[in-house]
């Protein structure tokens, strides 16, 4: 089976050979960033693809989409640092089939990989459990209103990108960007991009 780990944190690729070191139908590709993990996906077809949220330039969230658009059967699990099941849920509906904390137990992506290779989808229970009964604390998050491209935005916003530059490593137009920013900040009750931004850093997202 072959293994993309999209990551630009050395040691994960490096944790992540160290778990499958004993298995020889295991084999581990790499790549640090968007632009060469869809380069490494067409190239090397792996079985499953291992995606950090937070790449530089665009995010895991983005990636998810370039992949699924060359392969609606791609088998993808989002790795990240944050648990908060938000992320999760829209990971999910981004097209993931598995969702693995960074500060999880490291066997939980062994399980994540061999489930989603096999088929399957795979979350922590414990993560499992809290989409399930968020409740009102969900459904009352600002993220929560949001699209899994519009978080790609917004994040792209708190990294200090302009919609010019947000629209370019998106690959949509100029004016689609203006637009979802334009509907963004209605759903979020903002008038401004620097509120916009000021929400994405309040909520980690840059």
């Amino acid at each position: 089976m072959r293994v993309l780990i999209v990551d630009d944190h050395l040691i994960v690729a490096s944790g992540c050979r160290a778990l499958f070191a004993d298995d020889p139908g295991i084999h581990i590709l790499e790549a640090s960033d968007a632009d060469s993990g869809e380069r490494a996906f067409v190239d090397e077809q792996p079985d499953v693809c291992v995606i950090d949220i937070n790449l530089p330039g665009v995010s895991g969230f983005e990636l998810t989409r370039r992949i699924l658009a060359r392969d609606a059967a791609a088998r993808i699990i989002m790795f990240s640092m944050n648990d908060d099941p938000i992320f999760a849920a829209r990971a999910i509906e981004a097209g993931v089939k598995g969702y693995v904390s960074k500060s999880g137990d490291p066997f939980h992506l062994v399980e994540a990989i061999r489930e989603v290779s096999q088929g399957g989808s795979w979350l922590p229970p414990a993560l499992a459990r809290s989409i399930a009964f968020a409740g009102p604390s969900f459904a009352n998050s600002p993220l929560a209103k949001l699209t899994p491209r519009e978080i790609e935005i917004l994040r792209l916003l708190g990294a200090g990108k302009s919609l010019t530059e947000i629209a370019w490593q998106i690959q949509v137009s100029y004016k689609t960007i203006a637009n979802t920013s334009s509907i963004m900040r209605q759903k979020l009750g903002v008038r401004t991009s620097a509120e916009l931004v000021r929400l994405a850093i309040e909520s980690s997202l840059s």
